[in-house]
Order: C-alpha cells, then sequence, then structure tokens
C-alpha cells in the first residue's frame, strides 16, 4: 500500500478505529551537546514542521495511546510522561493548511473527519537523548531532534504548544528532579548547572546552584573524576534512586 493510499483511507475512514475530535500530542525534550532538544516531524505535504501526535483508539486509555505514540517515535518503553494542558481553540486546525495534502489525494475538506474541530491534549517527555531511535510516521518525511532555539516554522498550533510545554518543564525544575530523565547515569555538576541553564535560558551563579541542589539530598557523590579535563576535574554525581522516587510524589522544594 503506497503511503498516498494509506493517508487516504486513514483521512476517509479513520474515525472507525479513532475517537474523533480529540488527539494527543507529545512533546518530547531530550539534552545533548549543552543544548535543549525536541523531536520533531516534518510533515510530508506542507513541508512544515510539528509534534509527534496521534488518535486516540476507541477502546484505548488517553495515556496508553500517548505511550504508544512515544513508544512509535522513540523506540523507548520507560518514558517518563506528563499530561500538561488541553488545547481547544475552536480553529485550531485550518483547511488551508492541508490544501497541498488534499491536492495531492483527491480529497475535499469536507469529504474528511480530520477537518472537523479537534482538541488535543499535550503530554511532556522526557528522554535520554543517546537511547532514542527517531522514526517517521506515515504523515511525515523526516523525525529529527532541533535545538530548541532554532525552531522553523510549525503546522497548526504547535508553536504555541511547544511553548507552553517549555513553560511546564521550567515550572517543573523546582518541583521535580527533571535531570533524571535528561542527563546519563552519571554526570558532573558542571553538566546539570549546564542542563538548568539550558532550559531556563540564563546563567546561574555555580555556587549557590551547587550549594542548593545537593541541599535537596537526591544526589549521590561518586568516587569518580571526570578524566581528560584542563583543569580541576569535577566529580561525577548520580540520582539517588530511592529521595528520587519520593521527591516526585512531594517535590524538591528548589528553587532558582
Amino acid at each position: 500500500m503506497s503511503y498516498d493510499k494509506a493517508l487516504r483511507d486513514h483521512y476517509l475512514k479513520g474515525h472507525e478505529k479513532y475517537l474523533r475530535h480529540i488527539s494527543v500530542d507529545c512533546i518530547i525534550f531530550g539534552f545533548h551537546d549543552n543544548e535543549l532538544k525536541v523531536l520533531l516531524l516534518q510533515a510530508k505535504y506542507a513541508g512544515l514542521w510539528g509534534l509527534p501526535g496521534g488518535f486516540i483508539k476507541k477502546e484505548e486509555h488517553m495515556d496508553e495511546a500517548a505511550k504508544r505514540i512515544l513508544k512509535e517515535r522513540t523506540g523507548l518503553d520507560e518514558i517518563y510522561m506528563q499530561q500538561f494542558y488541553v488545547f481547544s481553540a475552536p480553529e485550531r486546525s485550518t483547511r488551508k493548511a492541508n490544501q497541498q495534502f488534499l491536492k495531492t489525494v483527491g480529497l475535499k475538506s469536507n469529504e474528511s473527519w480530520m477537518f472537523e474541530r479537534f482538541i488535543t491534549v499535550g503530554y511532556t517527555a522526557l528522554v535520554d537523548f543517546s537511547k532514542v531511535e527517531p522514526v517517521a510516521d506515515v504523515f511525515s518525511t523526516t523525525c529529527e531532534w532541533l535545538n530548541i532555539h532554532e525552531i522553523p516554522e510549525m503546522l497548526l498550533d504547535h508553536r504555541d504548544i511547544l511553548n507552553k510545554a517549555l513553560e511546564d518543564l521550567q515550572l517543573q525544575l523546582n518541583y521535580h528532579p527533571v535531570g533524571y530523565n535528561l542527563l546519563p547515569e552519571k554526570f558532573t555538576m558542571p553538566e546539570i548547572q549546564k542542563l538548568y541553564e539550558t532550559i531556563l535560558d540564563k546563567k546561574l551563579d555555580r555556587r549557590n546552584f551547587q550549594r542548593k541542589i545537593i541541599s535537596t539530598g537526591i544526589l549521590k557523590r561518586l568516587n569518580e573524576t571526570k578524566k581528560g579535563v584542563a583543569h580541576k576535574a569535577p566529580w561525577y554525581y548520580k540520582f539517588d534512586q530511592r529521595k528520587y522516587q519520593k521527591a516526585l510524589k512531594g517535590g524538591i522544594g528548589f528553587e532558582l
């Protein structure tokens, strides 16, 4: 089956399998080379970039739909994810944005359930960049990591969704140890500080940051230093798993 026929069938008959009027969009964050990145898809016909998303099967829990979409795009099973907002503007999806697709597959907008009003539920996901194997979906030509500060034009209201997800991630820094999901198993103090600075998009005082992050009790210092650095070798740290789980429930009270 060609992609065009598969897409055409989805636009005409997808409502037989999926719920109408509601979708899920996943904002997948990763951290690599001191850059906060987001996993995006390039739409096959519009040429614009969009968030990994999809629809909810009729007998499927919404969270399970999000997990399925995350697995399909990243290849990972165990991903930290959190529902953060519902996007319900009446004109979220416009016919104009889909004109090239309609022309290609020979459809009119009034023939498809896909052009009815859609509400989407946003989920943020935090992943270890090195473990992800990006896979495009049937609607897209490629699936790639992009720097959060170098995002090209996006589909529909996906830029607004991404901005809201970034705001939510910044708020989460005060309550949850998000570095556990974005950093490798062991890391240095400069590396976790750079993660926080990148998410917040601002410089932090080194001594003040170190004092506060250590005071949360969620880190363990290892008896190992980073090799091959020009100056004093920094110690490696890792997250204390027991205290991390506790912090997920009650927060860490970490204010910058």
